[in-house]
């Protein structure tokens, strides 16, 4: 099964997060060889800034992000490395861009 592209992920976490800042890199090509690189799966990292993470802790904050994309996992994400911010936790008021 192939990968999403970073347009369809982005699309998915935003209409979970309308409100949100997102920054998404395909680290796919790091984890050539990898086991879960063989089977088409991808290894991404987003950057997701909104004020719905407010109150809450890191491990509620990527639960949320996981339950958007939560059937794409394992067969077409593999991995998501996740950085879910609050606005005012956003280095130093910048965007989502890392």
């Amino acid at each position: 099964m192939r990968r999403p592209t970073l347009d369809e992920i982005r699309e998915r976490l935003a209409g979970a997060f309308p409100d949100a800042d997102i920054a998404l890199r395909d680290d796919s090509a790091l984890h050539a060889g990898h086991a879960g690189a063989a089977g088409g799966a991808g290894h991404f990292h987003v950057r997701i800034v909104s004020g719905r993470f407010d109150g809450l802790r890191t491990v509620l904050r990527h639960r949320l992000v996981y339950d958007a994309v939560h059937d794409w996992m394992p067969q077409r994400i593999h991995a998501l490395a996740i950085e879910a911010l609050t606005p005012t936790e956003r280095p130093d008021g910048s965007s989502a861009e890392a």
